[in-house]
């Protein structure tokens, strides 16, 4: 797909950046290295970096690649979320998209790295809270925990027809959980039965479910475990791992993206990626309020890690004194970053019905394709900053 539009990116320099009151991560890069800071203000991106030179964009970093082009097994297909080859069962099944907070008294997270699109996003008082989505979930033991709703997160979990699993929301979220084509599995609210309470840590961050009561939940509401052709048949576009996309052609434009650091957008979290040219995956570390400095890894000893890093900025205002957003998920034309192979595109986005896919286009209009694999997609506050490197 081809959308016509105009991106403005301008360079500015730090100064500028301290005065309109935007703070960075320290730089402690190598002085001889190539690092962006990118901070944004509606309509315009300001860059400053510690390496101009063009040849600061060439690419050595080796691109992984793979013969993925012959399903390993029979009855297998392409997955709709990850691209990767999966059983065609599991494919016409729809997913579930999973609420976990993400606080230093909620870990560890138990099967969080078994899901295949992750999300964060701010929700009351700069804390950040994830949305798993799960193609295999129903095998999983103890998913979680999990929290409560917010209506933006259930925008997303629509882009899917995923059953929207949580343990309850604010009055916010009424409306839209009672629309007749909302199919969520709610812990205080008619799906009781699906969740439990454990005994090793305290409320509220103690809730968790497994794949058998929720599909028993699933069946007692007499949802459909099918696709309701409700969404876009086709959510992102995949390049196969033997062939995968390096960005290589955007030249000057794809910036080096081997560490993305995203500090400035969720100040609780501290949250970064380290890109591993081995295995060209981007792990990913945070350092929570209270906690230390560490990867983020799952009770199994599973660091979190994906093929692709979606930075969505988006509008959002404070609700209420207690501090609760909204977030204008249904938008166009706005700004944001793909990140693969070590590489930075900045794109931008739209979305413009509940069902309907967010799609993320190039600065030429095009729809951007991404790598075979797994997706964090960060959604962040549109004046808040990122670095690069």
């Amino acid at each position: 797909m081809v959308r016509s539009s105009k991106r403005y990116i301008s360079v500015s320099i730090v100064m500028f950046l301290l005065l309109t009151g935007c703070s960075l991560h320290p730089d402690t890069s190598d002085p001889s290295s190539s690092e962006s800071r990118f901070f944004h203000e509606p309509g315009m991106f300001h860059e400053t970096s510690s390496s101009a030179a063009p040849d600061s964009y060439e690419s050595n970093i080796h691109i992984v690649t793979e013969d993925d082009t012959v399903p390993p097994a029979d009855n297998m297909v392409r997955s709709r979320l990850t691209n990767e080859w999966i059983d065609e069962d599991i494919a016409g099944t729809r997913p579930i998209a999973v609420i976990i907070p993400n606080e230093s008294a909620a870990l560890p997270h138990y099967n969080l790295s078994k899901a295949s699109i992750l999300y964060e996003a701010n929700v009351e008082g700069r804390m950040s809270r994830l949305m798993a989505v799960y193609e295999d979930w129903e095998p999983l033991v103890r998913i979680g925990n999990i929290r409560s709703a917010r209506t933006y997160y259930a925008y997303w979990a629509f882009e899917w027809d995923a059953f929207l699993v949580h343990y309850g929301g604010p009055y916010y979220i009424n409306e839209l959980m009672a629309e007749p084509t909302t199919e969520n599995i709610n812990g205080l609210a008619g799906s009781e039965e699906a969740f439990y309470r454990s005994k090793d840590r305290s409320e509220p961050h103690n809730v968790y479910a497994d794949g058998q009561t929720l599909l028993k939940s699933i069946e007692k509401h007499n949802y459909s475990l099918s696709y309701r052709d409700l969404t876009d048949d086709t959510h992102f576009q995949f390049a196969t791992k033997a062939a995968p996309n390096s960005l290589t052609q955007y030249g000057e434009h794809a910036y080096n993206a081997t560490y993305i650091d995203l500090s400035g957008c969720y100040p609780l979290t501290r949250c970064y990626f380290d890109f591993n040219e081995d295995d060209g995956l981007y792990y990913r570390f945070q350092h929570l309020s209270g906690s230390v400095d560490q990867p983020h890894k799952d009770a199994d000893g599973t660091q979190l890690a994906f093929k692709n890093i979606l930075i969505q900025y988006i509008k959002q205002d404070v609700m209420d004194q207690k501090g609760y957003l909204a977030m204008q998920c249904h938008d166009n034309t706005k700004d944001g970053w793909f990140c693969t192979n070590g590489k930075a595109i900045h794109v931008t986005w739209e979305k413009d019905a509940d069902y309907s896919a967010t799609k993320f286009y190039d600065d030429a209009g095009n729809e951007i394709v991404l790598n075979t694999g797994k997706t964090m997609i960060c959604v962040v506050k549109e004046t808040d900053s990122l670095t690069f490197r």
